[in-house]
């Protein structure tokens, strides 16, 4: 009769490695003669030992594939005896506990609103009868069987067989005695009999590309001490607060040697720089773990995860804990859209499409080579609103740009057509993807006090930041990628022609405030042929830098938070590079040195004036003064606070006008209060000391100054 059994559990749980439940065959069990035994599988092994009420014994092999028992007194509990595992580590054995996860974590994970799902999922160090030791747990609901695989069992699957948690597609096993950072992954075989080594999705730790194996790490053992930041950032309107920000790839921004610098040493560089310049926010180009260097961190593979490039977790906290104990906030990049085809990630992962649609009309993105997420399935769905929370929550990031919104909200985005499938109505918005970011903006927004999201939007979408109440889908803020195209279309035309084009500068005054806007410099723009913002601008060296120096001043002055990709502060003359470290060396030379001054100086002015940003979002914070001087090529306009009110004026042309009058009723004093042109900044110095104002026989009815080439000029004002 026994070696039946023996038979029975050799042949169904382990040679066909279909087994849902092997903690109902290991560990402690009883016997049908009422006996206790100790049931131990070891493939391959013909000795096994066990610790028994603090005596080593060795066990019986009762059937030659592995199989090991020993029987123990009928009062034996699971906490009085330990094994020698695979490693030879002595701990407490697997299989003598009951399951890690409960009913409400499977019930509210299959509706799709659990919102800790990262403290369920994934390896978590966690206390089990008295017993330390790590929990893994995996969503394959299609699998046949899964197991845990690693440097502690020699990465043989037949070891560490895990169990299903009843019909929620979830595995889970508790191995004690681990230490941090082991590696693992998991071993599944699906039904159709292939073999599938998988990273962990929830993993919080990888090892160094090109490996790819999850790590086990302990998040909580970091000491948060930015109390204050997050508590300000709780109360601050960021719709009224200044924000400028500073777009870092923090694998080019600055190396040590050509290496990378940790997250450590990123911190303390970061924060001194950003303080000097005036940024008040940085952005990531996304940390979440990555395969490929090249794709810059947008096909991910660890969503849970900051990339090991720089350090481990511990080292990314400190880092943002750093950086807002300095009051510098972080924004970091985020890539709910599409996913890469990696083997050992999140593709087919049990077997199955199961993060992905299986039909490539929905579910492959033609542009990107990569996979689409299935946003109409709840665990899919939480599975990407727990990553966006483990941010914010876990990780304090302070907000998410959503990277390729409009890819996710139109069906048809980039595809031909017969390539797509139309929605329930017919049309092309994909109402799963809509219904899916707007879970995410209210959970974001009730859950993490203060925490912006952003969108990265390329269409005119109707109601990207509008409320979620009022039928839009509840960003904070929208990247104005229309605002950055038009302009950096007008700045590379000669200035001889620019007269002809002076509405790419207006029609952004159309639609300004229909969305709450960041006006960008960004990435996008300095990379695949398109030239370095500086190389990008017409004329000889003095007009190039004359051009950057008026572009960032136009983009202060007009409505809109600020984003400057890195390099474009101090002119970098190359396009941007992922492999290499910015060239910092030309900071040594003048013209460098006078526009990194320019650019830092007008982000500190902007931060002081509060007619920039005071009330940012609303349409009476700008009217124009004159947009329609283009033989001149001049724009000017005032910006208005609550109780400030400045003159902005913009010569987009390299011809110096000793003589321009600017018509506006009532003026009582105009004071030059910044000018671009400063010889400071590597400008002409044709600055406005004094400024005559116009009068007519009963009123002030405008003023003249000289006008600087190339520049941007501020002026303070009060009224009659």
């Amino acid at each position: 009769m026994a070696n039946q059994i023996h038979e029975a559990i050799i042949e169904g749980l382990f040679l066909e490695k279909a087994h849902s439940n092997p903690h109902c065959l290991l560990g402690l069990q009883s016997t049908l003669d009422h006996q206790k035994i100790i049931r131990i599988w070891r493939p391959g092994a013909n000795k096994c030992y066990l610790e028994i009420f603090g005596k080593v014994m060795e066990a019986t092999l009762v059937h030659a594939a592995g199989l090991f028992e020993y029987v123990v007194p009928d009062e034996t509990k699971q906490e009085d005896y330990r094994i020698y595992h695979q490693s030879g580590l002595l701990a407490h054995d697997p299989y003598s506990f009951g399951p890690t996860i409960g009913e409400l974590d499977i019930h509210l994970f299959a509706k799709g609103v659990h919102y800790k799902l990262y403290d369920i999922l994934g390896a978590h160090f966690t206390t089990q009868s008295g017993v330390s030791g790590v929990r893994f747990a995996v969503w394959a609901p299609n699998a046949k069987r899964v197991a845990i695989v690693g440097d502690f069992n020699f990465w043989n699957g037949g070891v560490n067989p895990m169990r299903a948690i009843g019909s929620s597609g979830i595995w889970e096993i508790f191995i004690p005695g681990l230490n941090e950072e082991e590696k693992y992954k998991f071993e599944i075989h699906t039904k159709e009999g292939h073999l599938k080594i998988k990273a962990d999705p929830f993993a919080n730790f990888f090892e160094m590309r090109p490996l790819n194996a999850s790590r086990v790490f302990n998040l909580n053992r970091f000491q948060w001490t930015d109390e204050k930041w997050m508590q300000k950032r709780a109360k601050t309107n960021y719709e009224n607060s200044p924000m400028t920000i500073y777009e870092v790839h923090l694998g080019s921004w600055q190396r040590e040697g050509g290496k990378f610098l940790n997250y450590r040493e990123l911190a303390i560089r970061l924060a001194e720089y950003c303080k000097e310049m005036g940024f008040t926010h940085i952005e990531l180009m996304p940390v979440e773990e990555h395969p490929l260097d090249e794709s810059w961190g947008y096909q991910v593979t660890g969503y849970f995860a900051p990339t090991s490039r720089f350090g481990s977790p511990s080292d990314f906290q400190y880092f943002v804990n750093y950086l807002h104990e300095r009051e510098i906030g972080i924004f970091l990049d985020w890539v709910p859209a599409h996913f890469p085809m990696d083997n050992f990630s999140l593709a087919q992962f049990d077997g199955t499409y199961l993060f992905e649609h299986a039909d490539p009309r929905k579910g492959y993105h033609p542009h990107w080579n990569t996979y689409i997420f299935n946003y109409g399935r709840n665990e899919v769905s939480n599975f990407l609103i727990a990553s966006a929370l483990f941010w914010v929550e876990k990780m304090h990031i302070d907000g998410l740009r959503v990277d390729a919104v409009a890819s996710m909200v139109y069906l048809d985005y980039g595809r031909k057509h017969g390539e797509w499938i139309p929605n329930i109505y017919g049309g092309n918005f994909n109402l799963e993807a809509i219904e899916f970011i707007k879970h995410l903006n209210s959970v974001a927004h009730e859950r993490a006090p203060g925490c912006l999201m952003i969108a990265e939007e390329s269409t005119a979408f109707d109601g990207v930041t509008r409320s979620i109440e009022w039928g839009g889908l509840g960003f904070n803020l929208k990247w104005n990628m229309g605002w950055m195209n038009d302009t950096l279309q007008y700045f590379t035309t000669d200035p001889f022609f620019r007269l002809y084009h002076q509405n790419l500068l207006t029609f952004i005054m159309i639609y300004a405030f229909s969305e709450k806007f960041t006006l960008v410099l960004s990435h996008d723009e300095v990379v695949h042929g398109k030239g370095s913002l500086l190389a990008k601008m017409p004329g000889d060296d003095w007009q190039k830098f004359a051009n950057v120096r008026l572009a960032y001043g136009y983009m202060i002055c007009q409505p809109g938070k600020k984003l400057l990709f890195m390099g474009g502060e101090f002119g970098e003359w190359n396009e941007w590079n992922c492999k290499e470290e910015l060239p910092w060396h030309l900071c040594q030379f003048e013209r460098h040195k006078q526009l990194k001054k320019c650019i830092r100086d007008l982000n500190h002015f902007y931060l002081d004036h509060p007619a920039f940003w005071q009330i940012d979002f609303e349409s009476r914070s700008f009217e124009w003064i004159d947009f329609s001087d283009n033989q001149n090529s001049v724009i000017s306009y005032l910006r208005k606070g609550e109780s400030q009110i400045l003159i902005c004026i913009h010569h987009f042309t390299s011809v110096y006008l000793p003589s321009y009058k600017i018509y506006l009723n009532h003026v009582k004093m105009v004071r030059e209060i910044f000018n671009t042109d400063r010889e400071e900044y590597g400008g002409s110095g044709k600055i406005n000391t004094q400024v005559k104002i116009l009068k007519s026989e009963k009123r002030a009815e405008g003023f003249e100054i000289q006008l600087s080439p190339l520049a941007t000029l501020i002026f303070e004002v009060e009224f009659e």
